[in-house]
């Protein structure tokens, strides 16, 4: 991904992230530098937080929703919008699959259809992607039909990007 521009920045729009982070994940992020990077040839828009990629914004139908990248999920685990899959989904997650039931061990009860969540797997605790819930929270578990489309996820080039 080439970097088309890069800019600080303003505190509103830092407090902006901060607070939908906390309200969202329940993460509390801080750092001492916020650049928002937008690319020649991607449509990611993406906040490096002191120089890492942490933050990328989502397509919403309020306009773009700030989510912690799966590099971000790592450094700032969550407290909310979990949804945990088994040793047996983990290939599939990782190489972008949407998430499917039979694969899902846990999920926050909590996650409402359209939130975005966080993909935790269940051996080792790391996370694996980033989705947007089809269902909610509490239906998620059971036995069969799509119900996180994937959004990002380890190995794909906003995971590769590194400044």
């Amino acid at each position: 991904m080439d970097v088309k521009s890069r800019h600080h920045l303003r505190a509103d729009d830092i407090d902006e992230i901060e607070d939908a982070l906390d309200t969202q994940l329940g993460v509390t992020l801080s750092g001492d530098s916020y650049e928002k990077v937008d690319f020649e040839d991607s449509d990611w828009q993406v906040v490096l937080v002191d120089g890492n990629p942490e933050v990328f914004y989502v397509d919403a139908e309020d306009g773009p929703e700030p989510f912690l990248t799966v590099q971000g999920l790592n450094a700032h685990p969550p407290e909310r919008r979990i949804v945990t899959v088994d040793a047996g989904a983990v290939s599939f997650v990782s190489n972008g699959a949407d998430i499917m039931r039979p694969g899902i061990t846990e999920a926050d009860d909590e996650i409402d259809a359209g939130d975005l969540v966080a993909i935790n797997e269940e051996s080792h605790g790391k996370f694996l992607a980033v989705g947007r819930a089809l269902t909610a929270g509490d239906d998620m578990v059971g036995d069969s039909d799509k119900v996180v489309e994937s959004i990002h996820h380890v190995g794909d080039e906003l995971f590769e990007f590194t400044v």
